[in-house]
Formats: structure tokens, C-alpha cells, sequence
């Protein structure tokens, strides 16, 4: 059963104006994980930017709760390159008062934009 549907859309240049201007923003919204490939590298720009829509998106789809902390929410690649979404934390504290046991995630990046959607789901109706 969906519980909601969050969606965010980033432009990719300001995405990377804000974080020239501001060094430590990159490791205050992402985990080291995130920035970085499965061979190691540096994540690209319009793929940092996919991941913080997707932050943004499942804050969304929670209703925008205050306390939220960024690294509680962390996009994952599984081996064949699909991303997962793992909560921890705060974001799973907010996820579970709502009855969130799944999530599902799409990300998206071109032209200079990046996007993302999210599902949260429930596995079985409330009562």
C-alpha cells in the first residue's frame, strides 16, 4: 500500500555554485559512500545532485518533518549500478511513525537538471 510519493528536481549548475561557495556542504549531506563510485572515484556533480533530489524527495514524502539529519538517508548502488535508498536514524524514526516498511527510487539526471522520485510503502493496510 503507497503511503506517499515524494519528488525533487535539482538544477545541476546552482546545485554546484552551492557547493564551491560552501567546502563542507558536500560531506554535511552526504556520506562518503555517497560521494564516491564503486571503483573509488568521485562521484560526478549531476550524480550528487540525483542523490540530494532524493534526500529531498523522501523529506517529502515524510511531511516535511524538522530534525531530519542528512547522512540518515543515504543513496546506495547495488552491483549491478541500481540505487537503493537506506534509512537510519531520524529518517527511519519519521518513516516508521508513518508506517513506512518500503521504499522505492528513481533517479534521473540531463540537460542540466537531476530528479528524483520516491514511493514509501507500507507492507500491510492499517486498521
Amino acid at each position: 500500500m503507497i503511503v506517499a510519493v515524494g519528488i525533487d528536481v535539482v538544477l545541476v549548475e546552482r546545485f554546484v555554485r552551492a557547493l564551491e561557495r560552501t567546502p563542507l556542504l558536500t560531506d554535511r549531506l552526504f556520506t562518503v559512500a555517497e560521494q564516491t563510485t564503486a571503483s573509488g572515484n568521485p562521484r560526478p556533480a549531476e550524480s550528487l545532485a540525483a542523490r540530494f533530489a532524493a534526500k529531498e524527495a523522501v523529506a517529502k514524502a515524510l511531511g516535511a518533518p524538522t530534525g531530519l539529519h542528512w547522512h540518515d538517508c543515504e543513496i546506495v548502488t547495488d552491483p549491478d549500478g541500481r540505487p537503493w535508498l537506506t534509512t537510519s536514524g531520524t529518517v527511519a524514526s519519521a518513516a516508521a511513525e508513518r508506517g513506512v516498511d518500503r521504499w522505492h527510487l528513481s533517479l534521473s539526471h540531463d540537460g542540466g537538471i537531476a530528479s528524483a522520485m520516491v514511493v514509501a510503502e507500507r507492507d500491510t493496510p492499517t486498521s
